[in-house]
């Protein structure tokens, strides 16, 4: 598919007749896409069938205080955000269909565990224990799944179809909360978290063996940059995005609690709100990044965002709230994939996978912050002021973008 040459001591790929890098139309180039971002989205289907229903499994079942039940989740972005730059070096090296195929089977663990969990719940510790086990596997098989998908349907297509392989991650991504997280609550409330766990192991064997049969695309070798080098030339994005993913780890991990608190029905449909705007955004958006860049999008993105927080924590009603959760969704949309799309070219293509796995750690760590943050908040000030920091390190994100397109601005002139 791609041919290997030698210049200067260094080898880069370069393309043949019939590669990625040939024209495709935008139904090929989805073609390509969209089968290798399936395994994006059965990830995230693991990841969405617990999330509603971790805090009260941790918080009301197992008698824990809500700063566990918000490190219950956080657990898992820890566990990613460690992980997440070693499966863009792994993708580097050995190619990112292998680090898929890992990502995968530490996706289907992570439901064993689950089982494990319900069957342990007696025995409270033990049971929290196992929880975090499986929290912890999931967020290695998060990174590792996710990271080599994006980087395998970049490969499939070509670098310059960067911004369409993410977004397309995206809808995946959200596409696959959106539905996992109904389905775990019905799922939970038919036979408990046993039944969560045992459908996760049963979703991701096929992926596995579907991957397994899918043909790889051979590794990009040429001369690469040290690791401090990528980091500091992408951190600034990455930072816009860390603080824009509170506002959405606040909602996907809170809003039960939330709406419970507020003795209000609809919380799993508030999430799917918040997760089809996301897609639909992403849907009929795709052009926007290219058109107006990815600094100008990320600033619209954020602003809009902060404005769904401050309805949800201003909320009198759960249909005002949901309209906060579906704005916020529509903002925080386009945030991924601008910042990436800016944050990737800044590096030579051998170097993309730790550049795309670095700027992804930033996302789990505005998530693993999230979780014991609104937990703090929340013991403190009330459940609805998690939602209003949040607002405020969205607004903290506008700022920066604004800062950097000025900047850029400045040393363009």
């Amino acid at each position: 598919m791609l041919n290997t040459i030698s210049s200067a001591g260094t080898s880069t790929l370069m393309p043949t007749p019939g590669s990625p890098s040939s024209p495709m139309t935008a139904r090929q180039l989805n073609r390509r896409i969209i089968p290798i971002v399936f395994f994006t989205f059965i990830c995230y289907l693991t990841i969405g069938l617990p999330l509603a229903i971790i805090p009260g499994f941790t918080h009301n079942l197992l008698g824990f205080n809500t700063v566990v039940a918000g490190f219950a989740i956080s657990v898992q972005y820890i566990a990613t955000l460690i992980s997440r730059p070693h499966a863009g070096r792994y993708a580097d090296l050995l190619g990112p269909k292998k680090v898929v195929l890992f990502g995968l089977a530490c996706c289907g663990l992570s439901g064993l565990f689950y089982v494990l969990a319900a069957w342990a719940v007696s025995v409270a510790w033990l049971s929290l224990c196992l929880l975090f086990v499986g929290r912890l596997v999931l967020g290695i098989g998060e990174s590792f799944a996710s990271t080599g998908s994006t980087l395998w349907g970049i490969a499939s297509v070509g670098q310059i179809h960067t911004g369409r392989v993410i977004s397309w991650n995206g809808v995946a991504t959200y596409g696959a909360i959106a539905i996992g997280a109904p389905l775990g609550v019905w799922l939970d409330q038919l036979h408990g978290m046993g039944a969560v766990g045992g459908f996760i192991v049963l979703a991701t064997l096929p992926a596995w063996f579907l991957a397994a049969r899918k043909a790889a695309f051979a590794i990009s070798i040429g001369k690469r940059i040290a690791f401090s080098t990528v980091v500091g030339k992408i951190w600034p994005y990455g930072l816009g995005l860390g603080l824009g993913t509170m506002g959405f780890g606040a909602i996907v991990s809170f809003i039960a609690l939330f709406y419970a608190d507020q003795s209000w029905p609809g919380a799993a449909f508030a999430l799917t709100l918040m997760s089809s705007a996301f897609v639909g955004v992403r849907l009929i958006s795709g052009n926007a990044i290219n058109n107006y860049g990815g600094i100008n999008v990320a600033l619209v993105s954020f602003g809009a965002e902060a404005l769904g927080l401050l309805l949800i924590w201003a909320a009198p009603n759960p249909w005002l709230a949901g309209t906060g959760a579906l704005l916020t969704g529509a903002g925080f949309s386009l945030v991924f994939p601008a910042l990436g799309v800016e944050a990737v070219k800044r590096v030579p293509q051998p170097n993309q996978g730790a550049a795309l796995g670095t700027y992804s750690a930033f996302l789990d760590l505005g998530l693993s912050l999230a979780g014991p943050a609104a937990g703090l908040v929340m013991s403190h000030m009330g459940m609805p002021y998690i939602y209003l920091g949040a607002a405020l390190m969205a607004a903290l994100a506008a700022l920066l973008m604004l800062q950097l397109k000025l900047r850029l601005t400045s040393q363009a002139m």
